[in-house]
């Protein structure tokens, strides 16, 4: 299985230039059932990120461009009367499949964003009083600009938090972007590729990233970290007991991909602050001091020493 997944990872390269990091970060978030929260400027490859996931596993795939008019049934379906047999029919929603990229999740209403919570936690979608179950794998991959606020509704901390990960691909340098051109410039590479692994393959993954084992230590490591955040100085509002779990979890996916079977604090230290910086809320004196929440995360792993592995 370990060949399987450096073959997505070798066919999403080949699309995606330059960001060898984010793409085995997405990976390993699929690999430990998590979502993916994105958060960068357009045109940086987001949407074109989640495609070559999809053909690369060959994982149904949707897409929805979040606006303002977007309701919660366009996400989670809706029941329409049938004439002939004096019933309702229930049409499913776009959240039915196995890769849902949800464009600009921040320009739709809060009422649409809530729609996703019970989508994104329970892989379940209720309509009518009938709850149903997603098709499984299910992972969502929303995508947000971090400066474009205007007509924006801020995502509820409760719905942050339910994202494994956040992470910013950022702009590729000058030598990727000639690259991408090069590259681009007789057909799409989305068009090249090959379909190397199946959702059987990603739920088989699944199962051995989740027999990868965790010291307990490394698991006090983990939550004395989260900890830390709730009394540190500048933070109003530290990270959840979820965050601890999904340190523990996607640990455990970068143990498989770097072809161990047991964690190190080196996973914990690599992983914190894309998992937690989301999930943290500073006070106003820390925003008056221009602080960032990764320089909060990052005195925060200097004031935590990691433990030695007998």
């Amino acid at each position: 299985m370990l060949n399987r997944a450096l073959d997505i990872i070798s066919e999403v390269k080949s699309v995606i230039v330059g960001k060898d990091e984010i793409i085995e970060k997405v990976l390993m978030v699929f690999m430990a059932g998590g979502h993916i929260l994105l958060e960068d400027v357009p045109g940086v490859g987001k949407t074109t990120l989640a495609l070559s996931f999809s053909r690369a596993m060959s994982l149904d795939y949707r897409r929805v461009q979040f606006t303002s008019d977007t309701m919660a049934s366009d996400v989670v379906g809706f029941s329409v009367y049938n004439r002939k047999t004096e019933s309702f029919d229930y049409m499913p929603g776009a959240a039915f499949c196995n890769l849902l990229l949800a464009d600009e999740i921040n320009r739709t209403s809060p009422r649409t964003q809530a729609a996703l919570l019970e989508v994104m936690e329970e892989r379940k979608a209720t309509v009518d009083g009938v709850t149903r179950d997603l098709p499984d794998p299910f992972i969502c991959i929303a995508t947000q600009n971090p400066l474009g606020s205007a007509g924006t509704q801020m995502l509820p901390d409760s719905q942050l938090d339910r994202f494994m990960i956040r992470l910013s691909m950022g702009y590729p340098n000058i030598q990727n972007q000639v690259d991408i051109v090069k590259n681009r410039s007789d057909s799409d590479p989305l068009d090249e590729v090959k379909q190397v692994a199946s959702k059987e393959d990603l739920i088989e993954m699944r199962k051995l990233v989740q027999d990868t084992f965790i010291a307990d230590n490394v698991i006090l490591h983990a939550a004395e970290l989260c900890e830390a955040t709730r009394s540190h100085n500048d933070v109003a509002q530290g990270v959840s007991p979820r965050a601890v779990l999904s340190i523990s979890q996607l640990s455990k996916a970068r143990a498989f991909l770097h072809q161990r079977n047991f964690v190190i604090p080196e996973d914990v230290r690599e992983l914190f602050i894309d998992i937690c910086c989301h999930r943290l809320i500073l006070k106003a004196q820390a925003k008056v001091k221009n602080l960032a929440p990764e320089q909060v995360l990052r005195s925060v792993l200097d004031s935590v020493k990691a433990p030695v592995l007998a």
